[in-house]
């Protein structure tokens, strides 16, 4: 009998997990609310439930006998997946009050502030009547999140006391709890870093660190556009944020799983861990650290889906230079297609667009309004840099 795998989602970002999951002799089941998503069309059987629905969800994959649950670059499906590995007794990445913990960001800041970690000065509020009393106390600039969306949706930088009560009035759109949070910005020291790492009975046995890149003129400036590695850390700080990584997988009593994690050094140079999810990065991230290292992620996480202990991974550092720009509009239109300068041409790894011309394209407000991606392999780290930093300098999106 093939062992049998429930992925919760079904957009792009879950076909190479299908797709090395098919190599390994294991039966894929996808499952979300929306039939016409991309991945179903790869997976072996697709289930019509909300992810949401966590009740739903455990009754489909008892019915359906799956030996493993994974929510893989999909935010909305990590907590779902902890509930039903808990409830069938299936391999799960930890607890699930833990991971409830790491996908709430009003629960994370506390419990980031009880345990002694450094963390930004938060608040949460459930409207904007309740904020009124608190409005004079807030420095600004703060950002304003919703507690629990996924793809930097309703997010918002605030700069004065009269921008505030309506970025939080547009948060609360993007949080299914209705509540959102308001903290202390933290300005960074050379680049914020979106990487995945893994670990392996709790203990942390890969690590990356990236350079996060974002279009400022983006219609939501908070969504990465681009990224390089290794990090602008300092060794000290990369070397303390993998301790404290380290010291909150213990807290936690987390298990073997992927994570996408978030860190920045201030101006300052004080390093924060702001999100932690185990899932592995939207963004290709996962592929992309391949690219990098050799060490594939995905196959360990479908191994740690399914409780495999054969997972080898070994610490490695980046060899190459590479890098990846997400392709988007900043308008809403018609896509026309890519143009690629000759200066980089070289350069281009891989190109994967995921729209065809003509077709109707939205302005980049979140990851699911990206148009593909290009990955870049130069021959030298300024050459990287210089691509991602400056990417209108070289690619062209054509919407009309």
């Amino acid at each position: 009998m093939m062992r049998k795998l429930m992925l919760l989602g079904g957009l792009r970002y879950i076909i190479p997990v299908i797709e090395m999951a098919h190599k390994m002799g294991i039966y894929v089941i996808t499952c979300d609310y929306l039939p016409e998503n991309v991945a179903h069309k790869y997976s072996d059987e697709y289930c019509n439930v909300s992810i949401d629905d966590q009740e739903a969800v455990l009754e489909a994959a008892r019915k359906m006998e799956i030996d493993g649950i994974m929510s893989f670059a999909c935010d909305l499906g990590v907590v779902t997946a902890a509930y039903v590995a808990e409830k069938l007794d299936l391999p799960a990445s930890g607890p699930y009050h833990s991971i409830k913990i790491l996908q709430n960001k009003k629960l994370f800041r506390n419990f980031l502030k009880e345990n002694g970690f450094k963390v930004p000065f938060t608040k949460s509020y459930c409207s904007v009547e309740k904020l009124r009393c608190d409005e004079e106390k807030f420095v600004f600039p703060v950002i304003v999140k919703p507690v629990d969306s996924a793809g930097s949706k309703g997010v918002r930088r605030v700069n004065g006391l009269t921008e505030l009560e309506d970025s939080v009035r547009y948060a609360l759109n993007f949080s299914k709890s209705k509540e959102v949070i308001i903290e202390e910005y933290i300005e960074k020291r050379g680049c914020s870093s979106d990487s995945d790492c893994f670990s392996i009975n709790g203990e942390l046995m890969f690590v990356t660190f990236s350079r996060q890149k974002f279009d400022t003129d983006a219609v939501n400036p908070y969504t990465p556009a681009a990224y390089s590695w290794p990090s602008t850390f300092s060794k000290k700080n990369t070397e303390f944020l993998t301790q404290e990584l380290q010291r909150l997988l213990h807290l936690l009593d987390m298990g073997t799983s992927i994570y996408n994690v978030e860190t920045r050094e201030s101006i300052m140079g004080d390093p924060y861990i702001m999100e932690v999810s185990p899932r592995g990065g939207g963004n290709r991230l996962a592929e992309m650290i391949e690219f990098l290292t050799g060490e594939n992620l995905i196959e360990a996480s479908i191994k740690a889906a399914l409780g495999d202990t054969d997972i080898c991974l070994q610490q490695k550092d980046c060899t190459g230079f590479w890098g990846e720009v997400i392709l988007h509009s900043k308008v809403s239109g018609l896509f026309r297609g890519i143009r690629i300068s000759e200066e980089i041409s070289s350069f281009v790894f891989e190109k994967d667009i995921w729209v065809e011309e003509g077709t109707e394209v939205e302005a980049f407000s979140g990851a699911n309004t990206s148009l593909g991606t290009l990955i870049i392999k130069c021959d030298t780290r300024e050459q990287v840099e210089d691509i991602t930093e400056n990417v209108e300098k070289y690619i062209r999106v054509l919407v009309e």
